[in-house]
């Protein structure tokens, strides 16, 4: 088996986008709200990269699959953070779009792996 074989996987280089995107909506935030806002949206963006390749890792398919949840959880959490932001105005709704869109791509993708793991 390949070791970090993460790293070749659509989902993670998606995954890593959306962080990239993440800090891009943070570069944009007034000062006054860059600290604890993108904070948490930075946070919870890595935390889907990183619980893909946490879970990858794994011996058993029952413990990555409870990391793609995890990241899944994650991946919403991301879109919530870009939503708040957007209510208050912080962000346009074509850079929410376009997070979501985002999103909408790799919880298919980590759909895909859940479906695999069961098989």
């Amino acid at each position: 088996m390949k070791q970090f074989n993460f790293l070749d996987w659509p989902v993670y280089k998606d995954a890593q986008e959306l962080v990239s995107f993440s800090l891009e909506i943070v570069k944009k935030l007034p000062k006054e709200h860059r600290f604890e806002l993108s904070s948490q949206l930075i946070r919870s963006s890595s935390s889907v990269v990183l619980n893909i390749a946490e879970g990858s890792g794994k011996s058993s398919r029952k413990d990555f699959s409870h990391f793609i949840d995890i990241a899944l959880g994650s991946l919403y959490e991301t879109i919530a953070n870009m939503d708040i932001l957007r209510a208050n105005e912080l962000i346009n709704e074509v850079d929410f779009g376009l997070g979501k869109e985002k999103a909408a791509n790799i919880a298919r993708q980590l759909g895909g792996f859940k479906k695999k793991l069961k098989t």
